[in-house]
């Protein structure tokens, strides 16, 4: 134990002593750490305002997608084909336990038109059940009514931001709202939800599905059922959503007349699965961007080892008169390994502290999600301490292997 301490302390003395060259032997950890915690952070950042933004979405969501179409031998993506209608989510709510709101709906894009002002509109045609589904408040006025729904009221829910392109600074409500050749009135502006995996709600235009079905020639399956481009369940209990999604699929395929040994021709994917996905794929990118930044860690792990050669040859006199009063070569190599972990775990807090730094002034400045876990700044530290003792190998051995006589002579 007394040994050990007395190679630590050694060690450090080592450091401390020549101020400039360990300083210089830091830099490049301190560099290669700040740029691995800024990265990463940033990566970390993202993944959490991605996956914030889906939780945002609802609770408890389930998205159905119609299958894909197959022409000249060719498959077309998931969602091309016309495979959900509206009946099949009426079955949907009529049929299947534990869902507690079906939200079918259409979207299409058009023209719209205030006071000769021309700008382009994703329409969305839904029932009341979409707005209770993605958690949508009005920021004013009213959202989507039952009464509006069932009499396909000319009437239209806009985005903030679409409220704000349409009408500037004027108040939305009670204004007309031309969609191609329909006229709507303006019942209410959505509070803003940000960007979404559904796209943006605050650049929205809502309408009745009914309303958009009757007007806009929306087409209609063989047996005359009206088909949509989509559907969107909120489940009571998430634990129940696999059991939710096996009982849909059942009664979709019974619906559809698929035979037993023939595919789905839509897709279910609940909300958890979108967020694993979406977490797995940023954990990648997270650490493609440490692995990126990591490069410069070995740089400054190499010179590490160029400042540790120079410090051998210049202690060479030091090293022959340890070795004349007993120290061994294995004292000589830990020793100097030592020194070069005690470099690079200082150069890893100070990257730390720096890197913790730039990522809080990038958060303000411009605006950008940063996260610094724990792992993260672990992760950092442990690989900076694990480079210094990598490179100082060759020192220390350099060092360990200089023959006493031939050292004491050296000036």
């Amino acid at each position: 134990m007394k040994k050990t301490l007395e190679l630590l302390s050694s060690g450090w003395a080592g450091v401390v002593t020549h101020k400039l060259r360990s300083f210089l032997a830091m830099l490049g950890i301190v560099i290669g750490v700040a740029a691995v915690i800024a990265l990463m952070s940033i990566g970390k950042g993202v993944e959490a305002s991605i996956i914030s933004n889906v939780k945002g979405l609802g609770s408890n969501l389930l998205f159905i997608q119609p299958g894909s179409t197959s022409a000249g031998g060719v498959r077309s993506d998931f969602g091309s084909a016309r495979t959900l209608t509206l009946e099949d989510a009426e079955a949907i709510a009529a049929e299947i336990p534990d869902v507690q709101a079906v939200a079918p709906f259409n979207s299409s894009g058009v023209q719209a038109v205030v006071k000769g002002q021309n700008s382009f509109a994703r329409v969305t045609g839904i029932t009341p059940q979409y707005q209770d589904a993605f958690n949508l408040q009005p920021v004013d006025g009213d959202l989507i009514s039952d009464y509006d729904y069932q009499t396909a009221a000319a009437v239209a829910v806009l985005g903030s931001q679409q409220a704000q392109l349409l009408f500037g600074e004027d108040d939305a409500v009670g204004q007309t709202l031309r969609l191609g050749r329909m006229n709507l009135r303006v019942i209410g502006v959505l509070q803003s939800k940000g960007q979404s995996i559904m796209g943006s709600a605050d650049q929205s235009v809502l309408v009745p599905l009914t309303y958009m079905q009757r007007t806009m020639n929306q087409p209609k399956t063989n047996r005359g059922d009206r088909i949509v481009n989509s559907i969107v369940i909120s489940v009571t209990d998430p634990s129940k959503s696999q059991e939710v999604i096996g009982n849909i699929t059942s009664l979709l395929r019974y619906r559809h007349q698929l035979i037993q040994n023939q595919d789905d021709d839509f897709s279910i994917t609940s909300q958890q699965d979108i967020v694993n996905t979406l977490s797995q794929a940023m954990n990648s990118m997270t650490l493609l961007l440490g692995a990126i930044a990591g490069i410069s860690l070995l740089v400054g792990g190499i010179g590490v080892m160029n400042i540790m050669l120079v410090s051998v040859i210049e202690r060479t006199r030091e090293i022959g008169i340890r070795m004349a009063l007993g120290s061994s070569g294995w004292n000589i190599r830990l020793q100097f390994l030592i020194e070069s972990a005690f470099l690079t775990f200082a150069g890893g807090i100070i990257g730390v502290a720096t890197g913790w730094g730039a990522s809080y002034l990038m958060s303000k400045m411009a605006n950008m999600a940063t996260v610094v876990s724990p792992d993260i700044v672990i992760m950092a530290v442990s690989v900076s301490i694990g480079i210094g003792m990598f490179f100082g190998l060759y020192p220390a051995w350099q060092a360990s292997r200089l023959e006493p006589v031939e050292a004491l002579r050296s000036d």
